[in-house]
């Protein structure tokens, strides 16, 4: 079996140097990242001639690509915040891009980003730049990444740029999954609710009419009612999933036209509570942004272009257009974020401060700061507020089904005791 003697860095980034057995370099590799290490170097030093070695590495390449695992969907978010905090602890070491992009992508599990690695490995080794082989890869690498990855290697501090891009994706990954963590508990307590209410008008109340039809009993309104509602969910009961179905396929058919999305984006921020939240998150996310191109050395004119794409909200589009005019015209940023009155004037102020200082992206970065922790405090009211209102309401339906059927069952007893 041949022996490799190789060179490995260790989590806290010492160097490690020693020797493995193993029946194929890619194997040796796969038993050296076993043990927690980084591989930066491998030599075989005994077992195989050169030219076998070379044969075997243009065999890997083509297992490589004929490998490639059929995946749908997008790129895991996650594995992209740790590729690029790996990418820049490995670029800190002094390792060459194409060495730590072989390195990341033979560890990468199976997926979207592990195919498109793959691809950039093969166009880096072709002769392409880093951000012209991730350009090709918009579903994994957005314009923000590609334009800093660019701006990093004319300025010579790719390592930098990526531990930026690191922390960025870290923080807005962080938020996400904060606030979609938040909506779990009442999305599980309202699907809950909606199957047992379900329930109860499909298998319950049908028994309780017959009861009453059995008895000849002068029902009341409210009972009238519920039955009816019960009678139309046991015929009709495939209209309900279709229901959110059809809101689903109505608002996007309504976001297909830029005025229909323009209002239901106005809509979403003029909601209490989910509103703010959506606003806050909006200028947490586009100010980080702004800020991190801006001291990444993006031209601003190019970064604003990228902010306006990222807000993902019409409304602050426009505003962010406005913004990109006039700084194309030779004025500031903040007049005519003041003019569109759409951002809270604390932002607007330090904005200014930023561009009279020459400190814009310090004071960008303070802005999401602060704004990030204005939509946890946001998210942990919306809990608070959802957890007793969706009680009281759950409550009411409730009360009415049971004094609904039990109306009658008094009146029945009544007369029963009276006979």
């Amino acid at each position: 079996m041949p022996t490799y003697q190789y060179e490995a860095m260790d989590t806290t980034g010492g160097e490690v140097k020693d020797t493995i057995d193993a029946p194929t370099e890619e194997e040796a590799q796969q038993k050296i990242r076993s043990l927690g290490y980084f591989v930066t170097k491998l030599t075989q030093v005994e077992g195989k001639k050169k030219k076998d070695k070379k044969k075997a590495a243009v065999a890997a390449k083509d297992k490589n690509k004929k490998g490639k695992a059929m995946i749908l969907g997008g790129c895991n978010l996650r594995q992209l915040v740790l590729f690029t905090r790996q990418f820049s602890i490995l670029q800190d070491a002094g390792l060459p891009v194409l060495r730590s992009l072989k390195i990341l992508e033979g560890q990468m599990k199976a997926g979207v980003l592990k195919n498109t690695l793959i691809d950039v490995v093969d166009d880096v080794e072709s002769g392409n730049t880093l951000s012209e082989a991730f350009g090709k890869h918009p579903r994994c690498f957005d314009r923000l990444y590609v334009n800093m990855i660019r701006a990093g290697e004319a300025g010579g501090a790719l390592e930098v740029i990526l531990r930026r891009l690191a922390e960025f994706k870290e923080k807005a990954a962080s938020l996400a999954r904060r606030i979609k963590g938040a909506m779990i508990y009442p999305l599980v307590v309202i699907g809950v609710a909606v199957a047992i209410l379900g329930f109860i008008m499909i298998f319950i109340i049908p028994k309780f009419e017959k009861i009453f039809m059995e008895f000849k009993l002068k029902l009341p309104y409210v009972t009238e009612v519920l039955i009816t509602m019960s009678r139309m969910t046991v015929v009709y009961w495939y209209v309900t999933p279709v229901i959110p179905v059809f809101i689903i396929v109505t608002l996007k058919l309504i976001r297909m036209n830029r005025s229909g999305a323009f209002i239901l984006d106005k809509i979403k921020l003029k909601l209490p509570v989910s509103g703010q939240i959506v606003e806050k998150s909006i200028v947490a996310r586009t100010t980080r942004t702004l800020g991190t191109l801006i001291s990444s050395g993006v031209p601003i004119l190019e970064a604003l272009s990228i902010v306006r794409e990222t807000a993902m909200n019409l409304v602050f589009e426009d505003m962010f257009q406005r913004v990109y005019e006039s700084i194309r015209e030779g004025e500031t940023i903040a007049s005519p974020l003041r003019d569109c009155k759409l951002v809270d004037d604390m932002v607007v102020n330090m904005i200014d401060v930023g561009e009279e200082t020459g400190d814009l992206d310090t004071m960008l970065n303070k802005v999401a700061d602060v704004y990030d922790e204005e939509v946890d405090v946001l998210v942990e009211s919306l809990i608070s507020l959802l957890e007793p209102l969706m009680i009281v309401v759950l409550g009411l339906i409730v009360g009415t089904i049971v004094v609904a059927l039990f109306m009658p069952m008094v009146g029945l007893l009544d007369a029963l005791s009276g006979g």
